[in-house]
């Protein structure tokens, strides 16, 4: 598409600013915030962007400012003419890990901060001292909405679809494990199903649902466990199993290494279940942000390591 230089000319491109402001926070005031002038002046950006467009942009609701169809629209445009804007004027390209002060904010569940947040966090304080984090509990339900308006700088967990402008790569493969105190239960590893049905189980449940992969699996053969209790906190399962006679079924990376730590045991799941993979999402407008893609190609490679040492524990 050719250029209109002069068509351009005559418009305020600081304007995208405030538009980019206007679409991710729905308010005057939280958008004049953002950008760092008064309110009067966003409000007054509004008017002009109003009348640029030809289109209301926002209205009122009886739930807040709602963007417009149109509105609507424009929102990913926007992000993403303004970040390669951005990278081309302030340099963005030079990335130094060792000097940046960065700081992000990962979506994750705990059982992917268990097994990758510690190798994480020890990477950084090596490589990029600089780097904060901020990591806090997925929602999946408000993942996307959260990495739309930059709440979230990457989102990690079984992620298999986002939107036209999410992109999502492949992390790893997970299995599963039985874990389990042997001189509780009586019993050593290999679990037969038999065992596995007659000892009550702890489940791990964000939601306080009741069911998961496992309770589906036992029903495909007729089967059901027993349930003890669930809880949303995947790190103190093992505690609860090394003080009482219970099975945790739990992702295989970390019932090893709860295992090891506390003196307890692991068993393959006598019922079939499949590998699952643990993504990561992120919003296109940083495909090419050079930090947000170092720490992208980070967490691949330190997957692949995890990956690897694993496989060699196992041999």
């Amino acid at each position: 598409m050719t250029l209109k230089h002069r068509d351009l000319a005559s418009i305020d491109l600081n304007l995208l600013v405030s538009l980019d402001a206007l679409l991710t926070e729905r308010s005057v005031t939280r958008a004049a915030g953002r950008v760092g002038i008064g309110q009067s002046a966003m409000s007054s950006s509004l008017a002009r962007l109003r009348k640029l467009l030809g289109d209301d942009l926002l209205t009122r609701a009886s739930d807040g400012m709602q963007l417009t169809p149109r509105a609507r629209t424009l929102v990913d445009p926007v992000r993403v003419a303004l970040r390669q804007f951005q990278s081309l004027v302030l340099a963005e390209d030079i990335f130094d890990p060792s000097t940046a002060e960065r700081s992000f904010t990962i979506a994750l569940p705990g059982s992917v901060e268990g097994h990758l947040g510690p190798r994480l966090l020890a990477f950084l304080q090596r490589e990029a001292p600089g780097v904060r984090l901020t990591l806090r509990a997925i929602n999946y339900d408000k993942l996307l909405t959260e990495l739309d308006s930059d709440q979230v700088d990457l989102g990690i967990g079984m992620i298999t679809e986002g939107q036209s402008h999410h992109k999502i790569r492949s992390l790893y493969r997970f299995g599963f494990l039985c874990l389990f105190n042997a001189d509780l239960l009586g019993v050593k590893a290999p679990l037969t199903l038999a065992d596995y049905l007659r000892f009550p189980h702890i489940m791990t449940s964000v939601t306080g649902m009741e069911r998961g992969v496992v309770d589906a699996a036992l029903a495909a053969i007729g089967k059901q466990r027993r349930l003890a209790a669930t809880t949303p906190r995947f790190t103190t399962v093992p505690l609860h199993v090394q003080a009482a006679p219970l099975i945790s079924t739990m992702v295989d990376q970390l019932a090893l290494t709860f295992a090891e730590r506390l003196g307890l045991s692991t068993s393959p799941v006598p019922v079939a279940l499949d590998e699952l993979t643990t993504s990561m999402i992120w919003h296109a407008s940083y495909d090419h942000d050079p930090a947000h893609r170092w720490l992208r190609e980070v967490l691949v490679r330190l997957s692949r390591e995890a990956t690897l040492e694993q496989a060699k524990a196992s041999i």
